[in-house]
């Protein structure tokens, strides 16, 4: 599998390299432009210490070429014999002005799949517009939803859209090889960013489909209720946050007691709260002053507690709350240290050893994947180069 991306679609691989896929990350010489993304290992600014780059090319092996030359394309006209799979995030029509199109592709290797990851796809009156992330974001509509009703939409903290097209990506690059593998053909797969983030907001298309509802930002509140202002669903403890709401009818009956007896024990809970027949308690007419009512109370509550205690307490009584992890906390997650999730890479020319995400499955039987730390510039020139497709070490030299 050669790997031609940047950082529009450097996940694709990295995704199908985790599951045991033999990926080349091709770059130009001097390194992707995804190296120069921060932050980096110890603060120092440097193409061999980007933790972006770190996290999305681990399991990949790595050599330089430089497409832009014909003796650079012949070389990977040489490298696409070999492979099932080419992914690219070029902008359209790139990779045929060059003469490495799905059609010359094709008559090279008839079985080959290109994968083509661009903002808003291969055609249509945007295919050939620029776009950062935050504007594949903001177009996909994403951004309308992120944020408070009373403000302006925000971005998250970490881009994402980028992430959603190359995720989406390897979902249909597998799907492809499946269909060769029972055809016997390949074929070319358009990934439009923009695409894969409307798919991605799940309920908002569907409200406005089915109702004409156009979902808007609500915070820390769950909208869709009778409430006009949405109903709270993160709270403040006395360590962080963790997310609760009030269901309606028999399937919350359970929650909204058990927190109320949780409350009581404690001498918290209000006479509203305890003479509620929650079997019977109806979202749909509930009324403000209600909610308000049981929110300042709630809420004096978990700012009582940890996040820790809540989450304890709720597991005994059965209730559905649940912390608000940070980064620290995953990375203490009893749950994912059990499961074997976090898993060590040395980096040699570091003088250390990286911690890195494993695979959010498990197999009964198990991958055997020789595991890699993310390449240095050209690391693999000569093992692929000389060793795999035959070229001499002075057109190596070359190379570089």
């Amino acid at each position: 599998m050669l790997d031609l991306t940047d950082e529009r679609g450097i996940f694709c691989a990295k995704i199908l390299a985790d599951m045991g896929a033999n990926v080349i990350k091709v770059e130009p010489p001097g390194g992707c432009t995804a190296r120069k993304i921060g932050p980096f290992h110890k603060d120092v600014p440097h193409p061999e210490k980007s933790l972006f780059w770190f996290a999305y090319n681990a399991n990949k092996r790595g050599v330089t070429l430089n497409l832009e030359c014909e003796d650079g394309r012949e070389i990977f006209r040489r490298l696409v014999a070999t492979a099932d799979v080419v992914i690219e995030s070029f902008p359209p029509d790139y990779m045929k002005n060059l003469g490495l199109g799905y059609d010359d592709l094709h008559r090279i290797k008839s079985d080959i799949i290109l994968t083509s990851i661009t903002p808003f796809g291969q055609d249509g009156p945007y295919c050939h517009f620029q776009a950062s992330d935050i504007t594949c974001w903001s177009m996909g509509g994403f951004a309308y939803l992120t944020g408070d009703a009373d403000r302006p939409p925000v971005q998250i903290s970490f881009p994402q859209a980028y992430l959603n097209g190359a995720h989406e990506a390897a979902v249909a690059t597998m799907i492809a090889l499946y269909y060769r593998h029972v055809s016997g053909e390949g074929q070319h797969i358009d990934v439009s960013i923009q695409a894969s983030v409307i798919r991605d907001m799940r309920n908002a298309p569907r409200l406005w489909e089915a109702d004409g509802v156009n979902l808007g930002r609500a915070g820390p509140f769950r909208i869709g209720v009778s409430l006009s202002t949405g109903q709270r669903v993160i709270w403040k403890c006395k360590d962080g946050e963790i997310a609760f709401f009030f269901w309606g009818g028999k399937a919350g009956a359970r929650t909204n007691r058990a927190l109320v007896e949780y409350m009581d024990e404690e001498g918290m809970a209000p006479a509203c709260m305890k003479e509620m027949d929650w079997e019977n308690f109806d979202m749909a007419t509930a009324t403000e002053e209600l909610f308000n009512e049981f929110s300042e109370y709630t809420g004096r509550f978990f700012l009582a507690h940890t996040k820790a205690e809540l989450f304890r307490e709720a597991i005994k009584r059965k209730m559905t709350l649940y912390p608000v992890q940070t980064a620290a906390d995953i990375a203490a997650d009893q749950q994912l240290e059990k499961r074997d999730f976090w898993q060590g890479l040395e980096h040699p020319e570091l003088g250390q050893q990286i911690i890195y995400p494993h695979l959010p499955f498990s197999l009964s039987e198990r991958l055997t994947i020789k595991k890699r730390r993310p390449p240095l510039i050209g690391e693999h020139n000569e093992e692929n180069y000389l060793g795999e497709i035959g070229l001499s070490k002075e057109e190596i030299i070359k190379l570089n």
